[in-house]
């Protein structure tokens, strides 16, 4: 009785979670004149197990973010039965590109041609193209994945031509800082990046900006997907 009590305590405090998350962006796309319903929430998932995920998932939440390859797969495929949106938003290793090609749906982590292209070869052709993003360094930092801001057009001129893919648009993921003026900089960078490329005639759509401590300022910067996971699942138990 005591573990289904528990169990039972952890779902409505993850659904009071998520309902309060969507509360906050829903009140932050009015206030920043968006429509409603334009921001999508990426549950991240990293380090949690399957049951916190079904948890989520019986709460309403359909979209989920993974970090780590191996978890990540083994996470998509265990919880198969569920109709789940999969993305991967960790740093790519070239000798882990067929594994994402095969189980997840989106990708917002690409940063090297290498990585795209091999992502376009081994993406399996009956699940339709990879949803792909650009991770760009906004914050200039020499340790972050990203690519440089001016090589932003050359690289995706290059995804966008490779079959396979769709190229949807650009992620960042800035320098920690308590500073807001630092972090609306850097999103508002993203943005510009964003609307040079359209301006060069490639179609895109989405901005992934914004985590647990900063989604609110992300989206008045014009961020359609945000990724939450400190928020819905509470503190993280190391791997």
């Amino acid at each position: 009785m005591t573990i289904v009590a528990d169990s039972s305590r952890r779902e409505e405090l993850l659904c009071r979670r998520l309902e309060a998350l969507r509360a906050r962006v829903a009140e932050t796309e009015v206030r920043a004149g968006r429509p409603p319903g334009s921001v999508t929430i990426v549950a991240v998932s990293k380090t949690q197990p399957p049951e916190s995920v079904r948890t989520a998932f019986a709460c309403g939440q359909r979209v989920f973010g993974e970090n780590y390859v191996q978890e990540g797969v083994a996470k998509v495929e265990a919880l198969s039965d569920l109709p789940l949106e999969w993305h991967f938003i960790g740093p790519i290793q070239s000798n882990k590109t067929r594994a994402i090609a095969e189980h997840f749906a989106w990708v917002h982590s690409v940063d090297r041609l290498k990585v795209a292209e091999r992502l376009a070869t081994q993406r399996p052709a009956a699940l339709g193209p990879l949803q792909v993003l650009l991770q760009v360094n906004v914050s200039g930092e020499a340790s972050k994945s990203g690519v440089a801001p001016a090589e932003v057009p050359a690289l995706a001129q290059a995804v966008a031509a490779l079959p396979g893919l769709r190229l949807r648009g650009l992620m960042c993921i800035p320098e920690p800082t308590s500073d807001e003026a630092v972090l609306c900089a850097r999103f508002r960078m993203l943005r510009r990046c964003l609307e040079e490329l359209r301006a060069q005639g490639l179609e895109l759509d989405v901005l992934s900006m914004g985590m647990s401590g900063d989604f609110t300022l992300a989206i008045e910067e014009g961020a359609t997907h945000v990724r939450l996971g400190t928020a819905i699942f509470g503190e993280r138990k190391k791997p």
